[in-house]
């Protein structure tokens, strides 16, 4: 992929950056070469971003050819809206104080490289500017009020606009961004660009280490360049074609802002943050279910006002959930009134609302893998030795889980099949996974997850490498709908 660095004049560019072409602004608006240009990536270093100036123009259109524009239009207009400024200074209030907790001067300027600043100190909160405002070249002002620092404003510079003292330090940290982006790639032409989101230090990923290799063998075979990104690497989400999350998702979650962010940006999003929020919380799934008259356990949303009410509707043995809860954490049961009440009390303390159900007993739970609208694995969860889940917490602090069986489709119940389809088809058509319970021949869904586990020597136990194989090649046709290309 190009690098371009586009500037009014390069008569005013004297920085010194290896494997980067530096180009006039109209040059690469009018010359018909820049339009042809199949891929590129465009760093904008326009004076001016304002509608319909040059360097607006430079961002759009590089959109409009399928360059990867940075600063792109979305950023330029979060640079314009004091309500996204506002969110910003709120979202990283602890590091801004932090950052300026030594200085006596009610107002700040930060200047922002690439994510660098002269000052090491003020490096993290540099590069999480950056990550939110993705600009080379920027200006933040920080002003101090009742002893508490908030950012007032965040503005692209030119590079006209940087101090002489600073030009070196520019250059500096200009060719190690750069050297980073100039990635080596072996003599397989890479046709797209592929994220897959993971957290190293994740006590329950979605996928194992093994599996996240036989997701970037697969996909390298498709032509897509593959890399594992973290929650570091927020800002270089316009780098790629599209992101995998492979990371536990929440929607007060990084994991959401990376999905909301990626698709903003054009990628293909699995999970997408539609289904993300719907996934994640059980209050919706509930009344979902209910109104689509899908099966499942006689449930109740419950408030501090209704919870006695909801406990004589349900009797006990009962099943009390965070809206928010995954992994069988924040899922309790209570086993007679005295345990509800304490139960209740403890949760409501988190959430205004939360679920009841009643307590189904089975000897395993069904899982339904579900990718664009078609069942692509199915598996029993055996719950946990002597415990009513699937996972069991110990009061050492270990997790134990029960054994998991994959199933051929043949063997799977038709009626099994049919509900997890029509469950996750109110979702959308992402990754899901729907568990069900079967009891007495009926069938209840409990719950739809979005970014289901893919294991290495579990779900894939019967497809293997075929389980990867599909989850790619949907990600390729999404890309390349979105792109307008005719698959062979």
């Amino acid at each position: 992929m190009r690098q371009l660095i586009i500037v009014d004049n390069p008569k005013s560019w004297d920085f010194e950056i290896p494997g980067v072409d530096v180009i006039p602004a109209k040059i690469y608006l009018m010359d018909e070469a820049y339009s042809k240009l199949k891929r590129a990536k465009v760093y904008n270093l326009c004076k001016s971003y304002r509608y319909q100036s040059t360097g607006y123009y430079v961002s759009l259109l590089a959109a409009a050819r399928g360059h990867t524009p940075i600063p792109n239009i979305l950023t330029i207009q979060d640079l314009k809206s004091q309500t996204i400024i506002r969110f910003v200074s709120e979202e990283l209030q602890k590091l801004v104080q932090k950052s300026f907790s030594g200085i006596q001067s009610e107002s700040f300027i930060l200047s922002i490289y690439f994510g660098k600043n002269l000052a090491k100190r003020y490096d993290k909160l540099a590069s999480q500017l950056f990550n939110q405002f993705q600009a080379p070249f920027l200006r933040a002002e920080f002003l101090k009020k009742d002893g508490e620092w908030t950012l007032r404003t965040i503005h692209p510079i030119s590079s006209s606009d940087i101090p002489e003292g600073h030009r070196d330090f520019v250059t500096t940290v200009a060719q190690e961004y750069f050297k980073k982006r100039n990635r080596s790639i072996s003599k397989k032409q890479y046709i797209y660009d592929l994220a897959i989101l993971v957290n190293p230090k994740e006590e329950f990923p979605p996928s194992d280490d093994r599996a996240i290799q036989r997701f970037i063998k697969s996909a390298e075979s498709m032509g897509f360049y593959t890399e594992l990104i973290t929650r570091e690497d927020y800002s270089r989400l316009n780098e790629f074609d599209a992101l995998f999350i492979r990371e536990t998702t929440g929607v007060n979650h990084h994991t959401y802002r990376f999905a909301r962010r990626a698709m903003a940006e054009g990628l293909v999003v699995i999970d997408d943050p539609e289904s993300i929020l719907k996934c994640t919380n059980k209050v919706y799934l509930a009344e979902l279910l209910s109104r689509h008259k899908i099966p499942a356990p006689e449930t109740l949303i419950i408030s501090s006002e209704n919870a006695q009410a909801a406990a004589e509707k349900l009797g006990f043995p009962c099943i009390l959930k965070q809206p928010d809860s995954s992994f069988s954490q924040g899922v309790v049961k209570a086993d007679n009134q005295e345990s509800y009440v304490q139960l209740t009390k403890q949760l409501l303390q988190r959430s205004d609302l939360l679920i009841a159900q009643s307590f189904i007993p089975t000897e395993f739970d069904w899982r339904i893998g579900i990718l664009n609208n078609k069942p692509i694995y199915a598996c029993q969860y055996h719950m946990a030795r002597k415990h009513w889940q699937i996972y069991k917490r110990t009061g050492d602090g270990k997790t134990h889980a029960g054994n998991s069986d994959t199933i051929p489709f043949n063997e799977v119940p038709k009626n099994i099949l049919d509900i997890a389809l029509q469950a996750a088809n109110l979702i959308g058509n992402g990754l899901y996974g729907v568990d069900l319970k079967e009891h007495n021949g009926q069938v209840y869904v409990i719950e739809i997850n979005d970014n289901p586990s893919i294991d290495s020597g579990f779900e894939d136990t019967l497809l293997k490498d075929q389980l990867y194989d599909l989850i790619m090649s949907d990600i390729l046709r999404r890309i390349e709908e979105r792109k307008g290309v005719r698959s062979k």
